[in-house]
């Protein structure tokens, strides 16, 4: 009831806005001005790739459209953990609460940018789907700029998929998969062919990731396994005024409350699942470490969770080292991951932010995300599912593989990241060229340009990866 509440009440706002607009209210961009775009998503909960993701974006879409033609405005739902992001944009506050914000913010802006990755699916929470859906079609109701950028579409509640459909087909939704594609030209979205925008990011240099792991105690010897695990069964997060009240008054549901009215999903069959993923992932890592000598660390990539982590530590004896987005900011975390020389993980950024590093790595997966990620690398071999029933041998098989065939994981690698290096600059193309179609006398770049011109500036690491295999 409660989704069903606040998707009606962003639809009302979505068609206010549009006969405001019919009406004579704001007014559209003009030659001269600064485009003014917001930039939406899930930002401030120290997720380190929802964070990763808009740093790259803003600092493309800022290269390719020239940063004294632009003003970037971009979401935080927490200003202490987005401070030092995002630089050269304002941030606005994203309250859990959200249609009147949208009402209020979306019309300050001349488009609306989506920087979420998980944009269009209901696995997650069909909140933040009915917030992105609610940023476009606003953006869209008033001819202004939609764009969603390496965002991704799955399954969703059927109201969810009709808000999509009524309210996004005047977008531009520039996914990261074929699959996205399909789940969205199905509901008559137009769509261009992207990918994920985090391969990009420059971390704090590899001597901070180095530290880190020698103050937990690494020997600067040993190989460093880092292990990313999740709790891929609590999704998706659903708001409860029951749950809510109860929860205040006599402490209810307090293991499954996430924020305000939001509650993970909860029960035995969900601690169960949780418990037999965590014991499958402790065995293996265990039985790896009997056969090789190997430092094991344990990375919580979104403050979520760092329960996981803390949970297969302890099965492991508690001595494990525990890094968590709680404590490090994203410019450092991907600087640890960049540090390991193995890696397993259920974090989909876990893997593609260390990818360009060449960190062998395998996935356990909860959804399709991870999946077409191995698939395009060629490490189908690598990959389990949350739920396998013979997650552990499975995982230790994977880990043996990792440690004797690095080389020919990290060159399929390599070639994954360049070739999404060139797809990434193509997006920049598209998004150009959407400018130029709602914004004809916007001043774009004239001439021929490269492919490496529609990216932003690349490290040396990045450049030797592209010399090497483009």
């Amino acid at each position: 009831m409660m989704d069903f509440i606040l998707e009606a009440w962003v639809s009302a706002a979505i068609e206010r806005a549009k006969a405001s607009w019919v009406l004579g209210a704001g007014k559209p961009w003009q030659p001269g001005e600064k485009l003014k775009l917001l930039f939406a998503g899930y930002n401030g909960t120290r997720n380190t790739g929802s964070d990763v993701r808009p740093e790259e974006t803003l600092r493309q879409l800022r290269h390719i459209l020239g940063a004294d033609n632009v003003e970037f405005t971009a979401m935080s739902q927490n200003f202490d953990l987005t401070r030092g992001y995002f630089a050269g944009a304002e941030q606005v506050h994203l309250p859990d609460v959200f249609p009147p914000f949208l009402s209020r913010e979306v019309p300050k802006h001349h488009g609306v940018v989506v920087v979420e990755g998980s944009a269009f699916k209901s696995k997650f929470a069909n909140a933040l789907t009915t917030m992105i859906i609610g940023s476009l079609g606003m953006a869209a109701a008033q001819n202004k700029l939609a764009v969603g950028y390496g965002s991704e579409a799955g399954q969703m509640d059927p109201l969810v998929a009709r808000m999509c459909a009524r309210y996004c087909k005047s977008s531009l939704i520039i996914t990261r998969n074929e699959e996205s594609r399909t789940v969205l030209r199905g509901l008559g979205v137009p769509t261009e062919l992207g990918t994920d925008t985090a391969w990009t990011f420059e971390p704090l240099p590899p001597e901070y990731g180095r530290k880190a792991l020698t103050d937990a105690g690494w020997d600067g010897k040993l190989p460093v396994l880092i292990v990313c695990p999740i709790n891929p069964f609590w999704w998706p997060v659903k708001p409860s005024l029951v749950k809510y009240a109860a929860c205040a008054a006599t402490g209810a549901y307090r293991d499954s409350h996430y924020r305000t009215v939001y509650f993970h999903k909860s029960g035995h069959d969900v601690d169960a699942a949780f418990e037999r993923y965590l014991t499958a992932i402790a065995r293996a890592v265990e039985g790896f470490r009997q056969r090789r000598r190997v430092f094991t660390v344990l990375v919580a990539t979104e403050a979520l969770d760092a329960r996981a982590c803390r949970g297969i530590s302890e099965k492991l004896g508690g001595e494990l080292p525990v890094f968590t987005s709680e404590e490090r900011d994203m410019y450092q975390m991907v600087s640890i991951l960049r540090a390991g020389h193995m890696m397993v993980s259920s974090r989909f950024h876990g893997i593609v932010t260390s990818m360009p590093a060449l960190v062998p790595s395998a996935g356990i997966t909860m959804d399709e995300r991870i999946r077409n990620l191995m698939r395009e690398r060629g490490h189908l071999d690598l990959l389990m599912n949350v739920d396998d029933l013979d997650l552990e041998p499975k995982l230790l098989a994977a880990l043996d593989k990792l440690a004797t065939e690095g080389e020919r994981i990290a060159d399929g690698m390599a070639r994954t990241v360049v070739k999404n290096l060139k797809v990434m600059a193509r997006m920049g193309v598209y998004f150009e060229e959407e400018v130029q179609r709602r914004y004809p006398e916007f001043p774009t770049r004239k001439g021929e340009w490269s492919w490496e011109d529609y990216l932003s500036p690349m490290n040396s690491s990045l450049q030797r990866l592209v010399a090497a295999y483009s």
